[in-house]
């Protein structure tokens, strides 16, 4: 897969209401804000623009918080083994930068209007 179609993701735009989309881009954008994924899940519940934000953004959440564990153990047993293969820490930390690219995507996406799938969870 080249960087080019990364994003390149069903976009069901279409099928909201544009009145919809205008009145609650902000909840959308909460979405991607970690915790605060529960903002539009409980304030919005009715707007379906919202929602498809949300379902993104907990999803999104769900895998940022597998990650933390998962380094957690990762780097606890490391440690127990030697410090000096940190390094193996470093290399999968990178993954937070997956993270973080994922997140200004769906920012940048809910703030424009769109609804359109994050790569790789949406």
């Amino acid at each position: 897969m080249k960087i080019s179609e990364f994003n390149e993701t069903k976009d069901s735009t279409d099928s909201f209401d544009q009145n919809d989309i205008t009145q609650n881009k902000a909840m959308a954008v909460l979405s991607y804000f970690s915790i605060l994924v529960l903002i539009p899940i409980f304030a919005a519940k009715d707007s379906k623009y919202a929602r498809y934000h949300a379902n993104q953004g907990l999803a999104l959440l769900i895998l940022e918080i597998i990650y933390s564990i998962f380094m957690s153990v990762l780097s606890a047993i490391i440690l127990t083994i030697s410090a000096k293969l940190m390094f193996i820490c470093y290399i999968f930390s990178l993954f937070s930068l997956v993270i973080l690219a994922l997140i200004i995507i769906g920012i940048v996406n809910s703030a424009s209007g769109r609804a359109k799938a994050l790569p790789i969870i949406g």
